[in-house]
């Protein structure tokens, strides 16, 4: 670090406010240390960021008090930062667009302790060239009934030839994620989603269940696919979690889920590095990928009649 507490980075120089502060209470984890992460990662994250309209969940007392959610670009924000302006009920928003890692620093440095970017890129924020599947437990020790949902869903993944990625949600549950070729509506997306997840829960509807309503799940494995709408977000790859310990969001490879130590909050800021060290990252490869759901569209319909 510079002195006067800035970071020299592409280019920039980003002040750093009250370093010291502490974030996550419980293990003494710093603002510091959060930029410290956000500046070590951004080659590996800032891909999954890039030209993406962000929501971001800002802690600036840290995660033991009250947080919240910043859709707006703040008007202090330096002109330098990457913004884009969308359509919202009732007018527009703008939000930031992070391509860089001095824009991931400066947002560490306002207390952004998660990132949570659309399914969507600013060239057309109208067609998703994600899908999601949130695999979200109602217990905390059902974890062989999150992975099997998973699994499950990439069997018929295989079958639909649609390509498949997996990521810890960096609390109790797991990411499924599809690449798009961003020629489908959200609508469409979303009903495409809905009716897959439906084929697994008839096949278990005594462990999983699309209702979203918790006292309605009755201990079941909701799998969660509002995500996939316009606006709708999810938390980015290698994004920290606002929870103790700051457990990340970690791309992982389909056989690690059946490896006996896994689980979704295994990694840490104080331990992802040494895994990227020794593990290549997983979705290093989805950009290539630009799957159809119009063709793909047909195999679900008999899938499902099945």
């Amino acid at each position: 670090m510079a002195k006067d507490n800035a970071i020299e980075i592409d280019g920039r120089s980003v002040e750093i406010t009250r370093p010291g502060k502490i974030l996550f209470p419980e293990d003494g984890i710093t603002k510091l240390d959060v930029v410290n992460y956000y500046q070590r990662i951004a080659p590996f994250m800032v891909p999954y960021l890039e030209n993406r309209p962000l929501v971001l969940q800002r802690f600036p007392d840290g995660i033991g008090r009250p947080g919240f959610i910043q859709k707006a670009v703040a008007p202090y924000y330096p002109a330098w930062i990457k913004k884009v302006t969308v359509k919202k009920a009732g007018g527009t928003v703008k939000h930031v667009v992070c391509n860089d890692a001095a824009t991931l620093v400066y947002l560490a440095n306002q207390g952004c302790i998660g990132l949570h970017p659309w399914l969507s890129r600013t060239d057309d924020v109208n067609c998703p060239d994600q899908m999601i599947f949130d695999f979200d437990p109602s217990r905390d020790d059902d974890l062989a009934g999150v992975v099997g949902g998973a699994l499950i869903l990439k069997e018929l993944l295989d079958k639909l030839e649609l390509p498949a990625f997996v990521k810890t949600t960096g609390s109790r549950g797991l990411h499924v994620v599809v690449p798009l070729d961003a020629t489908q509506d959200f609508d469409t997306m979303r009903a495409f989603a809905r009716e897959l997840a439906e084929v697994i829960v008839d096949r278990d509807s005594s462990r999983y269940t699309l209702e979203a309503h918790k006292e309605k799940r009755k201990g079941r494995i909701l799998i969660d696919v509002n995500r996939n709408g316009y606006a709708q977000t999810a938390a980015a790859a290698y994004s920290i979690r606002a929870r103790n310990g700051a457990p990340v969001s970690v791309p992982v490879g389909w056989s690690e889920l059946r490896k006996r130590n896994f689980r979704p909050n295994l990694y840490t800021i104080q331990n992802i590095f040494a895994r990227l060290d020794k593990t290549d990252d997983p979705w290093k490869d989805m950009g290539k990928f630009h799957a159809s759901l119009k063709s793909a569209a047909p195999r679900l319909h008999s899938l499902h009649a099945a």
